[in-house]
């Protein structure tokens, strides 16, 4: 049994480290395409207010992305604390997020929801 529950604790942490780095690279992604967008506009030949709604769109979907980001942390966290719990023999340094940095963007939505 216990070696299960370690092949199982290494696979997860492999996942959620993969799909964080899914996240980070989807925030990339969109930041490239934000300065590509506003490069564009900038042409003489373009009126300034050209694409506007799709930057808008582009924002939310950033702001969705960053709160994707912060919740797959706070599963990492949570995963951290189970792990703990059920497979303490791993001898790996524990993943420690701090409590900041899982709030912040969750007193930024709500400021933005308000």
């Amino acid at each position: 049994m216990e070696d299960r529950i370690l092949a199982d604790a290494y696979n997860l942490k492999k996942l959620i480290r993969e799909a964080e780095a899914l996240a980070d690279e989807a925030i990339i992604a969109m930041a490239r395409l934000k300065q590509a967008m506003l490069a564009a506009r900038q042409n003489p030949d373009v009126e300034c207010h050209t694409g506007q709604r799709a930057l808008l769109r582009l924002t939310e979907a950033e702001s969705q992305a960053l709160a994707m980001s912060t919740n797959l942390l706070r599963v990492h966290d949570e995963l951290s604390k189970v792990a703990r719990v059920h497979a303490g023999g791993d001898s790996g340094i524990p993943t420690t997020i701090p409590p900041s940095e899982v709030e912040a963007v969750s007193d930024a939505k709500e400021r933005q929801l308000a």
